[in-house]
């Protein structure tokens, strides 16, 4: 039964980014907010930052890290899930595939998502007001080329929004999928360049201002806010220079 209060919300991914964002806006919502990655570093400056989250080690690839976090949160009131871990690792044609940086994307982006929700879904349904939010991507719904890892991976987080979806029909769950597009923060684009800072950031060259971190925890908070019987399906979010995957104005440098 709601008592009135949010109830825990776990985030993935937490350290740094649209994870990082989306647990700041979601303890300033009134969440009790369990923040969890593998940098507990970065955790720890966080919940130290804001009050109501906090830090816990999590490595979505270990299903003995995903075990210990269900542990800790045994007999607490578990409302929302932000399934956020995720990452790009290449940017090579499917011709010159690296088979190690697919199976990275696909065991941090689709394997992770699952290990959690797996976990967590008991709790999710006893809160009588549970919400998955799954982090996609456009990527998700349109490819390009030399992104075959990623828009692969996203493409199979979409497709577990809608069977989760289709399986808890009936159970007091919501299930969201985000999928932003340019979005700018400190380490995607870098991370998928192989730590290459200036590949990265001919990325966004000439955008005037691509979506950020904050912009796409907004949206999380938003949904997660929502009366328990509204259930965003599924988000766009991109910024007004990008009309869509192919198609982005780039001011003249």
């Amino acid at each position: 039964m709601d008592d009135g209060s949010r109830g825990v919300a776990v985030v993935t991914g937490a350290s740094s980014g649209i994870g990082a964002a989306s647990a700041v806006a979601l303890a300033a919502q009134g969440f009790r907010v369990v923040a969890g990655a593998r940098r507990v570093d970065r955790l720890s400056a966080l919940a130290a930052a804001h009050p109501g989250i906090t830090p816990m080690r999590l490595d979505v690839t270990d299903q003995a890290s995903v075990d210990e976090l269900l542990a800790s949160l045994e007999g607490q009131d578990v409302t929302v899930l932000v399934a956020n871990a995720g990452g790009a690792f290449d940017a090579t044609e499917v011709s010159d595939a690296d088979i190690d940086s697919w199976r990275r994307a696909y065991d941090v982006n689709v394997l992770g998502s699952v290990r959690v929700v797996r976990a967590l879904l008991p709790l999710l349904i006893a809160s009588g007001r549970g919400l998955i939010v799954l982090m996609g991507s456009t990527a998700g719904h349109v490819a390009y080329e030399r992104g075959g890892s990623y828009t692969a991976a996203k493409h199979a987080v979409a497709a577990l929004a809608g069977t989760l979806r289709l399986e808890l029909c009936g159970e007091p769950v919501r299930v969201t999928e985000l999928a932003p597009g340019m979005v700018r923060t400190d380490e995607f684009a870098v991370n998928r360049f192989g730590g290459d800072s200036a590949s990265a950031a001919k990325v966004y060259e000439g955008v005037a201002e691509p979506l950020t971190a904050d912009d796409i925890a907004s949206a999380v908070a938003w949904v997660a806010t929502l009366p328990s019987h509204v259930n965003i399906d599924s988000m766009t979010l991109r910024p007004v220079a990008q009309a869509a995957q192919h198609k982005v104005f780039r001011q003249p440098t």
